[in-house]
């Protein structure tokens, strides 16, 4: 199976990081991503915008070939597992929902989002693949983990080199991975605009 051409259309020009991002389900196996890489991917997260900075955003990383990163997989729901166990690592993204002094963060998953953001712009920036799950068993990751009640499990991160579309496991995520990517038209998500 061939890959397309993976850029978003887009109804006027966008930074080509941004067009040229997407969400594979493939990932080569036998690339490790460079700890460097890695870092300049938490770097960026670290420096998303914050409300009040409270920074209400952390991560568990863990790289293939560890049990950390076996656990996180044991806690995808769905067909999730069967792709995500070949991207070099899996980052498990925690919302702080609760300050130190146990104040409700309520933009907390917001902020969260953004650091996430941040994330994997840079490491498409750096030539790497992103695809964030919301598929996960929260109260499976908080015991393996033995998370802090005041931190969220909200998303993993699957982050890698990009494979090829043959290397999954069914024809319908092979057939995911090359159809056209779509979005709704920007008319229907701008509410106001005056």
């Amino acid at each position: 199976m061939t890959a397309i051409n993976r850029t978003a259309v887009t109804s006027e020009p966008i930074h080509e990081v941004l067009a040229e991002r997407w969400s594979p389900r493939s990932f080569d196996s036998g690339v490790e991503v460079p700890a460097e890489k890695i870092t300049a991917a938490l770097e960026a997260a670290r420096w998303s915008a914050s409300a009040s900075n409270t920074q209400p955003w952390r991560f568990l990383v863990a790289r293939r070939g560890t049990a950390e990163h076996a656990t996180i997989v044991e806690n995808l729901i769905g067909f999730n597992q069967s792709w995500a166990a070949s991207a070099h690592v899996l980052i498990v993204n925690l919302a702080a929902v609760t300050s130190d002094d146990g104040t409700p963060q309520r933009w907390a998953q917001y902020d969260l989002g953004q650091a996430v953001a941040n994330l994997t712009v840079q490491a498409h920036h750096d030539g790497l693949h992103v695809h964030q799950m919301g598929g996960i068993e929260v109260d499976g990751l908080r015991a393996a983990f033995d998370i802090d009640p005041a931190l969220e499990p909200i998303s993993v991160t699957a982050l890698g080199v990009l494979g090829t579309p043959d290397a999954l496991t069914s024809d319908v995520l092979r057939e995911r991975e090359v159809a056209p990517r779509s979005r709704r038209p920007l008319d229907e998500l701008v509410l106001l605009s005056v």
